[in-house]
């Protein structure tokens, strides 16, 4: 056996920061070098490593040490610890007003029998749950030591309108005796109703409401309806401003006539769009048709039925739109737009005049803080530029953390347009020429009629592959 002080002289063991590791260096590369595994295990002990010791990698040393001269080994590895698992919100009511994708018959009409289903409680009935997270499983350091694990994260309740949340803050209970309804950031709140039993006009008059707005006729052209609830219409909605934190759902068409706006935070679904402007959140679900009209979804546009038709306009999803027609035979320009966010352009807009703005101010502070330093390395500071010095210090500070976040979130939208393999336009029957496909940067014109197709962006450019 090799004596203590042989074995210093002749190796090293070092031992990472975290502890997690543990390396063999040879010191001594000549001469016959005779090593055992217990001479190895003295050295790891006498460091103190008792932990995840590799004794085939040891008996490896010592049977060919010089395989091992010219490298640091790694002979002992701690056991990392598992996070705990991350605790969640269970909604027990929940309207059921999410998109869901129609049934079409064979004679191509759809079943709607699935209509949006309130969600109605009572004053103090439970709405939502909150599970704590789970135990994580701690690991050791190759000295012996136990490293804790990372907990998981908490769940929070994300409150909104006319909801309570018990002292241990486990449950949330409605306050009122209404409706369970999602807004803005994906906050619960609970809704009364507020009713029309007739047209929207002059003798209702705009409405502004904290919640379900339900109109029994029609919104005519100039009027106004804004809730944070959802707004449901048994009519149609003309040239009308028609805003919902939730969804708008519409037995009729719109016919905007190139004027006001539907927008909803969710989806809006109705039986068509003449001439009008749409925008949802999540998905613009129509059973007819779409004609002349600008439509805007941060989902799917959905256009099947009967007609299923999309003419004329500009059509944008951020992931997918599909219809049974696109365009028409006299070459009617249309334009289907995918892969496209467009609060994410205006988004990047902003934080790129941002960045121009922070870049000027940052540059005109560093010139007067390197004017200030020059004073000061002559000793012509007075108190009071002093004072600015120190100001312009951490205002420097501040706007180069501003800058650097701005350069960070344009790369972020900049990565998210360019991913645009997963989105995609299918049409179920046909699409002609006259129309306009854009998938994320790229744009293809469509020069002849081609039948049930779907357009994907595959290896930097727009192909037609068969709809399936």
């Amino acid at each position: 056996m090799v004596q203590d002080a042989d074995l210093t002289e002749m190796l090293q063991i070092t031992v990472s920061d975290d502890k997690m590791h543990a390396f063999l260096t040879f010191k001594r590369v000549e001469g016959d070098i005779k090593l055992t595994v217990p001479d190895l295990e003295l050295m790891l002990a006498s460091k103190g490593i008792t932990y995840g010791i590799q004794k085939d990698l040891l008996a490896q040393i010592a049977h060919r040490p010089a395989n091992f001269f010219l490298s640091q080994t790694e002979v002992a590895t701690g056991l990392s610890p598992q996070k705990g698992t991350d605790g969640y919100i269970t909604v027990l009511f929940e309207s059921d007003n999410q998109y869901r994708t129609p049934t079409e018959r064979e004679d191509g009409s759809v079943d709607y029998r699935e209509v949006s289903r309130l969600a109605n409680v009572k004053a103090g009935q439970l709405i939502a749950e909150r599970h704590p997270p789970g135990p994580g499983i701690p690991g050791k350091t190759v000295t012996g030591e136990e490293v804790p694990p990372k907990e998981g994260k908490e769940a929070h309740f994300k409150l909104g309108k006319n909801v309570v949340v018990n002292p241990e803050r486990t449950g949330m209970y409605a306050a009122i005796d209404g409706l369970v309804t999602r807004t803005d950031k994906d906050k619960l709140n609970v809704f009364p109703v507020f009713e029309v039993n007739g047209d929207v006009d002059y003798n209702i008059g705009n409405i502004d409401f904290v919640g379900t707005v339900v109109v029994r006729g029609n919104v005519l052209t100039g009027f106004r309806i804004r809730a944070s609830g959802d707004i449901r219409v048994t009519g149609g909605i003309e040239g009308a401003d028609v805003e919902s934190d939730g969804s708008i759902e519409i037995n009729g068409g719109i016919i905007g006539s190139n004027k006001g706006l539907v927008k909803a935070g969710g989806s809006v679904r109705c039986s068509f769009i003449q001439e009008g402007n749409v925008m949802a959140g999540e998905d613009v679900l129509v059973t007819q048709s779409i004609m002349h009209s600008n439509v805007r979804a941060g989902r799917n546009v959905i256009c099947l039925g009967s007609k299923g038709l999309i003419v004329g306009g500009l059509t944008q999803a951020g992931e997918k739109v599909t219809a049974r027609t696109v365009g028409n035979a006299m070459s009617t320009a249309t334009a289907i737009e995918v892969g496209v966010r467009p609060e994410l352009r205006q988004a990047l807009n902003d934080h790129r005049t941002s960045i121009r703005q922070l870049t000027d101010s940052l540059d005109k502070t560093d010139k007067a803080l390197a004017m200030l330093n020059q004073m000061a390395a002559a000793g012509n500071l007075t108190p009071d530029r002093l004072a600015l010095r120190i100001k312009l210090t951490a205002t420097q500070r501040q706007t180069s953390q501003e800058l650097q976040d701005a350069k960070e979130a344009v790369l972020e939208i900049e990565k998210t347009l360019e991913d645009a393999e997963s989105s995609k336009v299918d049409v179920v029957h046909t699409i002609y020429g006259g129309t306009k496909i854009v998938i994320g940067r790229y744009t293809r014109f469509i020069k002849d009629t081609i039948m049930r197709v779907s357009f994907r962006f595959i290896d930097g450019e727009i192909v037609p592959v068969p709809y399936v």
